[in-house]
């Protein structure tokens, strides 16, 4: 085993995934329970599950951005998920690659499938 692999000057190399993306993660996280606890309260208080009840909560400028941050936080924490499974079980670098271009792909054509839909309402 060469010296540079061993001790602190070990070579690191890679893209130094970690700390960062696990805060991202845990942000993302907080996001969608705060989302969450915004719908429960609103029909706890409403008690409306009705088309018109659900559509008048959507209607409002404040929820559909509320709800478009909660989507994105969505797509993102799935991102970082799916991408490190990626990373930790295909080895084959093209495979992954793809695997990883498919990914981003969905999650964008997802993201601007929740635009429409959002601001349709």
């Amino acid at each position: 085993m060469p010296i540079y692999q061993i001790g602190p000057k070990r070579l690191v190399v890679g893209a130094h995934y970690g700390l960062k993306e696990w805060i991202i993660q845990r942000v993302t996280a907080i996001v969608m329970v705060v989302f969450t606890v915004v719908l429960l309260v609103d029909y706890c208080v409403t008690g409306s599950a009705t088309y018109e009840g659900w559509s008048g909560l959507f209607s409002n400028q404040l929820m559909k951005l509320l709800t478009l941050l909660a989507f994105f936080s969505l797509f993102y924490h799935a991102w970082i998920g799916v991408r490190d499974i990626w990373m930790d079980y295909i080895k084959p670098v093209g495979i992954r690659l793809t695997l990883q271009v498919l990914t981003v792909l969905y999650l964008v054509a997802c993201a601007a499938y929740a635009v429409q839909i959002l601001w349709k309402v």
